[in-house]
């Protein structure tokens, strides 16, 4: 009998390593396998990076969480609540109830003539105080780059000194030296004048002392403007055969055009608020009321008149308008600005 042995090898299974086989990524739902057609558990790639993707996007916002703090507690929010008040009547004491007037506040200072005096008297003011924040600064601030680098130094120190005194403390030196007849001033000019209650020179003293003081810090505004200016600007020019002159005309001024304006919008939104210790010391407002801007005028609302309602009103109306005022003059910085890119 014969034994018959089949050619045929018996089927083996191809061992796993063999196959080549694709796997679907995994996408935080879980990985098919194409074999057996069964569905993994999902791996920790999506999830497990989320907590980091969440951390890095609110890093930033960890930083500025400070800040915005501290605008809401001391900005905003004593914003909403002067709005808040403007529209009641009170007189600011506790035992007193707060009577809802509405726009009331808002009329009734709008007829008020003092108002508008103060308004115009806080536009003169800002005015006069432009030659000492923006056109003194800068012209001091180019003479002292002929100054040499040791002499600079004590020329720097000479100028800034005035803002590092206290508005109270200048306030009576200014006084004194404006004393009627006995004065350092009138001794000098020969005369009897009192500078400071007479109604057609308090507003010049005011803006004279103001200026004083703040011509220190302008400077230093220009000088770093100055500094954030190339120097190849100026060698370039030189080699053209530029003068000095058209080098400060058409080269540095038009670079220097962004502080400028910078200490522009300074001295319109600051300098009303800075003058109040100054007319609190020296004239209180007077003489007859020649020295009262918008913002002591608020306050003498508030404290004397004790009418908190109407001081409220006052304040915001006078945030909207400096706020507009502010919103121009950064536009016309953009429009006009020469930048050193």
């Amino acid at each position: 009998m014969f034994v018959v042995e089949s050619s045929l090898a018996p089927a083996t299974r191809p061992d796993r390593d063999d196959l080549a086989v694709d796997r679907v990524p995994d996408d935080g739902t879980g990985t098919v396998d194409p074999v057996q057609g069964a569905v993994r558990a999902p791996g920790p790639g999506r999830w497990a990076s989320l907590p980091r993707r969440v951390g890095r996007t609110a890093v930033p916002y960890l930083y500025l969480a400070p800040a915005i703090a501290l605008l809401v507690t001391f900005t905003y929010r004593p914003l909403v609540q002067a709005f808040e008040l403007s529209t009641y009547s009170w007189n600011l004491l506790p035992s007193s109830p707060m009577k809802p007037v509405g726009t009331g506040n808002y009329e009734r200072l709008l007829d008020l003539p003092a108002f508008r005096d103060s308004l115009w008297r806080t536009v003169v003011l800002i005015v006069g105080l432009i030659p000492f924040t923006v056109l003194l600064p800068a012209a001091l601030a180019l003479a002292g780059r002929r100054v040499s680098p040791r002499a600079r130094t004590v020329y720097q120190a000479f100028i800034f000194t005035p803002f590092l005194v206290a508005p109270v403390a200048a306030a009576a030196v200014w006084r004194w030296l404006l004393h009627p007849g006995g004065g350092a001033v009138d001794q000098v000019l020969r005369s009897d004048r009192n500078w400071v209650y007479d109604t057609d020179t308090a507003q010049g003293v005011i803006i004279v002392i103001t200026g004083w003081q703040l011509l220190g810090f302008a400077v230093l505004v220009v000088w770093a403007g100055l500094a954030g200016i190339s120097p190849d600007y100026d060698e370039a020019a030189r080699v053209d055969g530029a003068s000095p002159g058209q080098i400060r005309r058409w080269i540095t001024l038009p670079l220097l055009a962004p502080t400028l304006m910078f200490l522009i919008l300074t001295t319109v939104l600051l300098t009303p608020t800075l003058t109040f210790p100054l007319i609190d010391s020296m004239t209180q407002g007077g003489p007859s009321q020649s020295t009262t801007n918008i913002y002591y005028l608020l306050w003498d609302y508030a404290f004397h008149s004790f009418d908190a309602g109407l001081s409220a009103a006052a304040g915001v109306l006078l945030f909207l308008g400096f706020g507009a005022v502010a919103g121009l003059l950064v536009w016309i910085s953009e429009r006009l600005s020469f930048h050193d890119d």
